[in-house]
């Protein structure tokens, strides 16, 4: 199992420190993992994390896909590609339909059908095999019809790329879309995953995703990596450093999309915890984030992070090696004692 970093949203608490990114490739560590919302790109920081490292992957965890054509995410691809060295790991999702609709102003629409047209197209456009043409549901190459010039041609990528396969990582929670990610991606990008309970959840899934996908070895090559807060500190510490995981979850059970369309309240019934979900969710959506905050299980928060003493983590990781969890990337904020720790440990 490897151990790598999810950075989140860039800023300045994260590009003021380049020694710690120094440090963290010359131990070993696997990955950084950027991420979007609508503020700070993912993009771009890892341009400035492929410059300061010389073996450490970079990934974007993810790039949102209305945000960008299947061209333009391709071609970000293979820069990054190229710029790295064959380093890159491209994280997609699609985000959801507040984001989707209010900021990127495109139809939220079918994500999963979406998803495998995109991925599709993406793959073709780095295949560099030929000119591009495209007919989907969601994307036209060439493309013709109302209010186009009629002068659009197939067009192949001009550059050659450093890999003609970038490794694709889909995020997903809807247990159609875990599927259709074990069927079409190279890796799942899980969030709020529990090594206790979520294979037992997605097993299915992932199966019928791997059957699908025509790939005899597909489920021994497929990388799932999650991200994990994790913190080594004293007894008394543990509820201070539990804290930012209980702020980040109730935030995406309570908040995160609409009511009725929210994933990860969903996941958190399936957890098991379906009678108190409304509640929490009604206190966050009214303001009472510090009251919904107070009712995320703490048994939960501990099932889900890597936050305790030394023995405690010991303990907790072997849980995480039992699953079928490939890569844990740990994330703000980021202390190197503690990733060193963890890598040690697997």
């Amino acid at each position: 199992m490897d151990v790598s970093i999810n950075v989140g949203y860039f800023g300045p608490h994260i590009s003021d420190d380049k020694d710690l990114f120094k440090k963290l490739d010359d131990i070993g560590v696997s990955c950084v993992w950027t991420a979007e919302a609508y503020g700070y790109d993912a993009v771009t920081p890892l341009a400035y994390f492929s410059a300061l490292t010389n073996n450490m992957n970079i990934g974007s965890g993810i790039m949102q896909i209305p945000a960008r054509t299947p061209a333009m995410t391709a071609m970000t691809a293979v820069t990054l590609d190229q710029m790295s060295k064959g380093r890159f790991r491209l994280g997609l999702g699609v985000s959801g339909p507040q984001v989707v609709e209010g900021w990127h102003g495109v139809p939220y629409g079918k994500p999963l059908a979406k998803t495998r047209e995109y991925v599709e197209l993406v793959r073709n456009i780095i295949k560099r095999e030929g000119k591009v043409e495209h007919n989907g549901e969601y994307y036209e190459l060439p493309l013709s019809g109302e209010n186009t010039t009629g002068l659009g041609k197939p067009l192949k990528l001009i550059d050659q790329p450093f890999r003609d396969e970038i490794p694709i990582y889909l995020a997903a929670v809807g247990l159609k879309n875990v599927e259709m990610t074990a069927e079409i991606a190279d890796g799942w990008l899980p969030f709020m995953y529990s090594p206790l309970k979520g294979e037992e959840i997605y097993k299915d899934y992932l199966k019928n995703g791997f059957d699908k996908s025509g790939v005899p070895d597909k489920k021994d090559k497929f990388e799932i990596v999650t991200t994990v807060i994790g913190r080594v500190c004293e007894e008394e510490e543990v509820d201070e450093y539990l804290y930012p995981a209980r702020n980040v979850y109730t935030l995406y059970v309570g908040g995160m999309g609409a009511k009725s369309k929210n994933f990860y309240y969903n996941l958190f019934c399936e957890y098991g915890y379906a009678d108190i979900a409304d509640e929490l969710q009604n206190l966050y959506l009214s303001g009472n984030k510090k009251e919904s905050e107070k009712m995320f299980p703490k048994e939960l928060l501990e099932e889900l992070t890597l936050v305790g003493t030394k023995k405690d983590i010991e303990k907790k990781i072997e849980k995480w090696k039992e699953s079928n969890v490939t890569e844990i990337s740990l994330s703000l904020p980021i202390d190197f004692d503690t990733v060193k720790f963890i890598k040690e440990l697997l």
